[in-house]
């Protein structure tokens, strides 16, 4: 997957010199037309790579808007008076296996407002969250594995 990758970014780079616009608008630009010239240059032979770019952006794509949702919520739930937290810990049963999945994973729940990842049982099965606004266990963690974590491996896997 490295050399698709690396001659993406060459090859980005060269439209951004050659244009000589150097917003990021153009970089992006620049980045789509490298990905579909290296597309239909090298065919099947970078496959993994043809995979993985729209499942990462998918995935930005999707971490933004649970940042966004979630910096809403606590942001209402601060300038209005009533106080609508119900905090609670939950334990997250994980499908992430290695040390960087893991990682990722509470790293990503950590960044979103309203949960932190708090630790990893000892035999790495289960995360234990701390949640500002827990209505229904079952559901968060159901938000969870059909969210961050399905994501998360199928973009590491």
């Amino acid at each position: 997957m490295r050399k698709p990758l690396l001659l993406n970014i060459i090859l980005t780079l060269v439209w951004v010199a050659l244009t000589g616009d150097y917003a990021l608008a153009n970089f992006l630009l620049g980045f789509v037309f490298a990905f579909a010239a290296l597309r239909f240059a090298l065919g099947k032979s970078g496959k993994r790579y043809f995979l993985f770019v729209p499942r990462m952006v998918g995935f930005i794509g999707f971490f933004v808007w649970e940042l966004i949702k979630s910096n809403i919520q606590v942001a209402l739930d601060v300038v209005t008076p009533p106080f609508y937290m119900k905090p609670g810990i939950v334990a997250v049963p994980l499908d992430a296996q290695t040390d960087a999945e893991i990682s990722l994973l509470a790293n990503l729940i950590t960044l979103t407002p309203g949960t932190l990842s708090l630790d990893v049982s000892d035999d790495r099965k289960v995360l234990y969250v701390h949640v500002m606004y827990l209505d229904d266990e079952q559901q968060f963690v159901e938000s969870i594995k059909s969210g961050f974590e399905k994501r998360l491996l199928n973009l590491m896997r």
